[in-house]
């Protein structure tokens, strides 16, 4: 052990995502610096177990750290002399107490820095072995057309990259769907959902609405899917061709082909014909992003995806969305709102990882949209429906499905939505010494850098970043000015307090902390929740809506000046209002800031700052009139 490597001990209980959270981070700085860093993992079986041990046990006694003595919460992050595992160290030669989840980020931001007032934003990655008179054949090479590395490459080129090259293959679904250069986001993600799920509303608006706001005149509610599908695809082609005009006017080389790393300089670039070419470059860009994760039962090869939906010839008809992620609640809702039969097949909870109490209202408002739930259950076979011996036409396919409650139904159309997965198979990641996680392909990074240093990554391809186009852009841009903009100032993403919304009927908008993430990380006893229901004045005049109330919900640290840690809202244009409100929380507004900012009136977002009841006095959240 050199004199100069810091032993951090963790401790917590192995299904806690801030103990996970914390170790992976811890690791992979100990991978990267191993003779700086030696990190001693403490994993308990069970949050029982781990606070019989540190409370009731007395190992935080150790501590003269007021912090240490009071801290209950997973994980438990300390420095120490010793190497010794649990339980067998008797005597722990305790140096200090770090903290839980958020002090030991902090104190992940100043290991590595040469004095203690630069911060993490300045901290030096390994150099990769650049120099603009490298002997290969391009400064960098992209591999992944979407968003992250479209951003990525044009800003290299822009930060004076004079030889940028960006290599985008699109490997056809089982279902053989396919599409152009953008990635997920513009081919079959975010661009496609959000124009199907503004087609619904829409349509549902006419529904409920029209009559109460004096529209009388019959109007034919008949919905073209051909049409609909028509249009997006349309638009979806006319991004796809945008984006080579760009690289184009970016001098950047456009290959539609596949690359697979021969070495750390060196990929093969396979066309469609499967014709292999080699190219060098310097440095490289893994952007690779995630494929949706296919059902594992008989059958699951009659499943659809995302991939697939949006560019159905056929209209989808009675559909089964399996698994209760954003992605199959997003399809459920505009699917229903288009009329078609709908249900989701739950195997646990919806939207792991959100708010408990926004799920559960997307839920009740979903099935008051006509949005079936089979929960606790999982396909187990799918089969063909087969009228006397002869299977049915494919445009009124009919696919049988047996769930493991025993139960069966007959679906036109399954969609699997259990997770993405991603896309880093055959990427010859094993000729870098690079590994991922096996069970969703994600390469682990430290600022982007892979453990090959001039190998990099950004986007949902990697281990721990949100699955989400602006942070694949933001992380694409910014890397690309730090490795090719010489200057000490850019600046590297920062993941907290990161905004998104959920397209369901009522749309859920979030930036910070669940609720209970904020119980867990910081104790109920700082923990204070202000909430209201309020009917948003545009359901207030058809009586079907009225059921139907928005929530908003903001989470303060009483702790730290009652700062906002995590702010809710389901209602209409979620991500408008929360857009505005995320510059707040990375700024760090308290919540007598917020209660002091003057609301718009009458707007739905002006309810957050009018928040005045606190979960803890348990009145009635529901609002009042203006």
């Amino acid at each position: 052990m050199s004199s100069q490597q810091k032993i951090l001990h963790i401790a917590g209980w192995s299904t806690c995502g801030f103990f996970k959270k914390t170790t992976s981070v811890l690791s992979s700085l100990a991978t990267l610096f191993p003779s700086r860093l030696r990190v001693i993992d403490h994993a308990f079986p069970s949050r029982d177990a781990y606070r019989a041990w540190l409370i009731e046990g007395g190992f935080r006694d150790h501590f003269s750290d007021k912090r240490a003595r009071s801290h209950t919460s997973s994980p438990f992050v300390w420095r120490s002399a010793s190497l010794l595992r649990l339980p067998h160290e008797d005597e722990p030669k305790v140096i200090e107490f770090v903290g839980g989840h958020d002090d030991s980020m902090k104190w992940c931001q100043m290991f590595f820095s040469p004095t203690e007032k630069e911060t993490f934003n300045n901290m030096n990655m390994l150099k990769d072995g650049y120099d603009s008179d490298h002997p290969y054949e391009y400064d960098l090479i992209v591999i992944g057309g979407g968003s992250g590395g479209l951003a990525a490459s044009k800003e290299a080129f822009y930060r004076g990259a004079s030889k940028v090259a960006l290599l985008d293959f699109v490997k056809p679904t089982p279902n053989g769907s396919t599409w152009g250069l953008g990635g997920t986001c513009v081919n079959v993600g975010c661009i496609p959902k959000k124009l199907m799920h503004h087609a619904s509303m829409l349509r549902e608006s006419l529904i409920l609405d029209s009559k109460s706001f004096g529209i009388l005149n019959n109007v034919d509610l008949k919905h073209s899917w051909k049409a609909l599908r028509h249009n997006v695809q349309n638009h979806i082609r006319g991004l796809n061709f945008k984006y080579r005009v760009s690289l184009r006017d970016n001098n950047i080389t456009y290959m539609n082909k596949f690359g697979k790393f021969r070495d750390a300089h060196t990929i093969e670039a396979i066309d469609k014909k499967g014709q292999v070419s080699t190219i060098t470059s310097s440095r490289f860009l893994i952007a690779v992003g995630c494929r949706p994760t296919s059902l594992s039962c008989e059958g699951s090869e009659l499943a659809i995806s995302s991939d697939d939906l949006f560019s159905l010839e056929n209209s989808p008809g009675k559909t089964l969305c399996v698994g209760a992620s954003y992605i199959s609640l997003e399809c459920a809702g505009f699917l229903a709102g288009l009329g078609f039969d709908v249900t989701v097949a739950v195997r646990s909870i919806l939207l792991r990882g959100f708010d408990r109490e926004c799920a559960e209202k997307i839920e009740l408002s979903m099935k008051d949209h006509g949005v079936h739930f089979k929960k606790k259950v999982v396909p187990t076979k799918l089969e063909i429906k087969v009228e006397n011996g002869i299977i049915d036409d494919q445009e009124k396919k009919e696919i049988v499905v047996t769930f493991s409650d025993g139960s069966r139904d007959v679906y036109n159309t399954v969609l699997a939505a259990i997770g993405r997965t991603a896309d880093t198979k055959n990427l010859g990641l094993e000729t870098l010494g690079l590994t991922t996680n096996p069970k969703n392909g994600k390469i682990k990074t430290i600022h982007e850098q892979t453990l090959c240093p001039n190998v990099y990554a950004v986007g949902d391809v990697v281990e721990g970043c949100p699955e989400l186009t602006p942070v694949a852009i933001k992380a694409g841009v910014l890397l690309s000015r730090r490795i090719f903009g010489n200057s000490v100032s850019h600046k590297y993403i920062d993941y907290r307090n990161i905004c998104t919304t959920v397209f369901t009927p009522i749309e859920y908008g979030t930036v910070g902390l669940s609720e209970e993430s904020a119980l867990e990380a910081f104790g109920k006893e700082n923990i204070e929740v202000y909430h209201k229901n309020f009917l948003p004045l545009e359901w207030s005049l058809t009586e079907s809506r009225c059921r139907n109330y928005g929530f908003t919900k903001v989470i303060v640290d009483k702790s730290d000046n009652y700062k906002v840690i995590g702010l809710h809202f389901l209602g209409p244009n979620a991500g408008e209002v929360v857009q505005g409100y995320g510059v707040a929380l990375k700024k760090g507004i308290t919540f007598p800031e917020l209660q002091e900012t003057i609301g718009i009136h009458p707007t739905n977002a002006e309810e957050i700052v009018t928040l005045t009841i606190p979960k803890s006095s348990g009145k009635d959240a529901k609002a009042d009139g203006c």
